[in-house]
């Protein structure tokens, strides 16, 4: 993928630091230096470059304005000469943005919103909305994301994360909680996808069955392992959804659960035990350094090593893998991460209109981050993974080749 260098000369720094629209200048900036690089890799070389490889020429650039939640940008999209070159720039930032501003709108409509929204949402496109208006662009909007939400799965995923985040919505007249259950999975070439959501009421295992099922129905299969926190409905889910996978406990949802249970001035003893025992290399290893070392805990604290003892086996199944692949996998940090930027882009509503709301905006969120991370940089490369199961494979076959020869044969 083309690297992107953005430079600032002194009046634009002079603007950023002392005018008006130091936001949008830095924004404006940024997004036309990925016009240009998304032209340079349409094109395979730069401006002026004579290679081989060239695919055509640049023809100028025309000005196209983009509104977004911190002003009007106003860009310059490069030309070529064959008239081929389409940026999904404003494709990928508008949905997001759409989602965003179509929840706002409704929140304006319904009567449920606060001054302050129906400022941000006139501030946003520059005038208020009618219900035909919001209702075009949400049917539009939700096309865009159920395509998304509902695409076949071609490839094999052999890793899936999954992880729930809360949100607020109006549901028959009260405002209630509700959970956006969020699964991501990598793929058998080595990329991060979001592969699914599910707007529940509440984070049972039934709503994990019926968001796995889909997942299923859209062809998802050979999962190897799967890592999630300790939810028994989750874990449940997965075990059903897809037999014979390795359930990996969270390791960070794990060590938080123990410190829970554990005194406050014995929290360093007990972090350093843990330590000990999920850096292990095996997890026979891990239950030695446990029985090692939990002696002088096990009276202080004996419901956190009651804790310890009874999840460790489960937070330390990715040892089963190559270690190339351990260390992203202990842990949901990376679907933590994601729900964190969608709290960034969220916390404007606060409270959502109504369920279909929450999942337009969400689905549109995730989808944007999905297609940055299925286009970019390949996350690891899978080799040693197929080479560590087909050795599996083999070991299951030779194992039950030798079966019947184990046998004794009893007399008739």
């Amino acid at each position: 993928m083309t690297q992107i260098q953005v430079s600032f000369d002194e009046d634009t720094l002079r603007e950023v630091l002392l005018g008006d629209k130091g936001a949008e200048v830095l924004l404006e900036k940024v997004m036309n230096e990925i016009l240009q690089a998304e032209m340079t890799e349409h094109l395979g070389a730069e401006p002026g470059e004579h290679t081989d490889d060239r695919r055509g020429y640049r023809n100028g650039s025309y000005e196209r304005e983009l509104t977004t939640r911190i002003g009007s940008l106003k860009l310059e999209v490069p030309r070529d000469r064959e008239g081929t070159f389409q940026t999904k720039l404003f494709e990928r930032y508008q949905r997001s943005e759409k989602a965003l501003v179509t929840t706002l709108m409704q929140m304006v409509l319904q009567g449920v919103s606060t001054r302050r929204v129906k400022k941000i949402t006139t501030e946003l496109c520059g005038r208020e909305f009618s219900r035909q208006t919001v209702s075009n662009l949400t049917e539009r909007l939700d096309e865009q994301v159920r395509a998304w939400a509902h695409r076949p799965l071609e490839k094999e995923y052999p890793f899936l994360l999954a992880d729930a985040m809360q949100l607020k919505i109006r549901h028959r007249d009260a405002v209630r909680s509700a959970t956006a259950l969020i699964v991501v999975g990598i793929s058998e070439d080595g990329q991060r996808e979001i592969l699914g959501l599910k707007i529940a009421l509440r984070e049972t295992g039934e709503s994990w069955e019926e968001l796995f099922e889909e997942l299923k129905d859209r062809s998802l299969r050979r999962v190897e392992l799967a890592t999630s926190d300790a939810h028994e409905g989750l874990e449940s889910a997965l075990r059903e959804a897809f037999p014979g996978c390795i359930w990996n406990r969270c390791q960070a949802h794990f060590q938080r659960n123990v410190l829970d249970k554990t005194p406050a001035d014995l929290h360093d003893q007990m972090k350093d035990l843990l330590d000990q025992s999920l850096k292990a290399d095996s997890q026979e290893k891990a239950v030695e350094r446990l029985e090692e070392a939990s002696n002088e805990l096990r009276e202080k604290a004996p419901e956190a090593i009651q804790v310890l003892q009874e999840g460790l086996l489960d937070a330390t199944a990715v040892l089963a893998l190559p270690e190339k692949y351990r260390k992203r996998l202990r842990t949901t940090n990376m679907v933590e991460r994601l729900i964190q930027e969608i709290r960034r882009r969220e916390k404007v509503i606060r409270i959502f209109p109504n369920r279909e709301s929450a999942w337009r905006l969400v689905g549109a969120l995730l989808a944007e981050k999905h297609e940055e991370w299925s286009t970019g940089r390949r996350y690891w490369t899978m080799e040693e993974f197929y080479q560590w199961r087909e050795k599996q494979a083999s070991n299951d076959t030779e194992a039950l080749q030798s079966e019947p020869s184990n046998r004794t044969l009893q007399p008739a």
